[in-house]
Parts: structure tokens; sequence; C-alpha cells
């Protein structure tokens, strides 16, 4: 149950707080006849970590049933910003047309409170994009040689890192994914016979030798 107290306090800080924002102008407001009992979260933003992109989502889908009709209580926003490029919002009515604190409002307060005690709000969403960004990181580390490959080699580099003890090479780093250098990917590959003979004309080092980050 909701502490009625802690989210009416709430309500009455976040109703009009797109206000008091800096350099911000929301062209909505000609559009609303109660723009002062609206709030603007920003979710994320173009260059945010993974856990930001996986929270965001998770705010996304557990507001997206009031943002349906034709006066809805959220909605979804994309802001200009001269040093991120954009961000991403969203908007909702806190009060309604009774006073009342909306049940969007109070959805969010929910995902707050859930975010305050433990940091991300998926796991399953937020392991599957550390996951995704990693086999990325590779891709880009191997760009001149992404073509020769075959379809998946990516998924099985990673999976030989952790049964050969590699487990900094499949790490997030800076929660952008985990990072390997082009040699260490090499060995991997060669390892297991994915690397095309026409690039490597010998062995490469394996990668439980090597001391590279």
């Amino acid at each position: 149950m909701l502490d009625s107290l802690k989210v009416a306090t709430a309500a009455q800080d976040a109703a009009g707080n797109w206000q008091r924002i800096d350099h911000f102008v929301w062209w909505r407001t000609s559009e609303l006849s109660d723009a002062q009992n609206w709030t603007i979260i920003v979710t994320d933003h173009r260059d945010s970590p993974l856990l930001d992109q996986s929270n965001a989502a998770a705010v996304h889908a557990a507001l997206e049933p009031f943002a349906a009709g034709e006066d809805p209580d959220v909605v979804f926003e994309r802001h200009s910003h001269w040093a991120v490029g954009y961000v991403h919002a969203v908007s909702i009515r806190v009060f309604g047309r009774d006073a009342k604190v909306t049940p969007a409002f109070q959805a969010l307060y929910r995902l707050r409170e859930k975010q305050e005690a433990y940091p991300v709000l998926d796991e399953v969403d937020y392991s599957n994009r550390e996951y995704e960004a990693t086999l990325d990181n590779y891709r880009t580390e191997m760009e001149p040689l992404r073509d020769p490959l075959p379809e998946g080699w990516e998924s099985e580099v990673h999976a030989w890192f952790g049964q050969h003890g590699q487990d900094t090479f499949t790490e997030n780093r800076d929660d952008r994914g985990g990072h390997a250098p082009k040699t260490a990917i090499v060995a991997a590959l060669y390892d297991l016979g994915l690397l095309p003979t026409a690039v490597v004309t010998s062995p490469p080092l394996p990668a439980d030798r090597r001391t590279d980050p």
C-alpha cells in the first residue's frame, strides 16, 4: 500500500516542475488547460548508459496504459538538447480534474520507491542489454573482419571467454557492455575453428597468456 501522505507531498513537489527547469520551453502548455498540474521527468538521452536505457524502458512499460485515449494522463515526449542531442521524457498529469492524485502519478511513485530500494527496475531486460552491448563491442573490434566470419560468432566467443576464465572480457564496463581487444577475440576464434585461414597463417597467442586489459 502506498503511503498517502508521502504520495501527496511528492505530488505537490512534482506538479508544475517544468516551470522550474532552466532554459526549457514546453510546447504542450498551449494545448493544456491544466498545465500547472503536470510534471515532466527525463528518462534517458542519446548517450545514456545501459542501466538508464533499461530503466527508461521499464518506466515506459509501466506508464503506457495511462497514455491511451483522447486526453491521456501520460504523454511520451522527445526534447532536443544542445549537449546530449536529445532526451526522452514523460509528461504526467499529477492532479486530475477532481484535484486528486492521478493513478498515473501513483504508478510513477511506485517506480521511484522501487528504484530507491534497488537501482535496476527490470533485471532480465538489463542483463539482455549488457549481453547485446558486449556482442556489439566485439563486432566493432573486429569490424574489418566481420564479413568473413560465420553468423553468430560473437555469442560463441562470449561463451568461450566464460569457459576459459576470461571473464574480464565479458564483464560490463562503464555500463557500456563488455570489451575485448582484437587479439583476445582472434585467439578465441582460432580455438573455436571459426577464423578463416586467409586471415591468420599461424596460431595467435592464447587469450590466457596475454596481458591486454
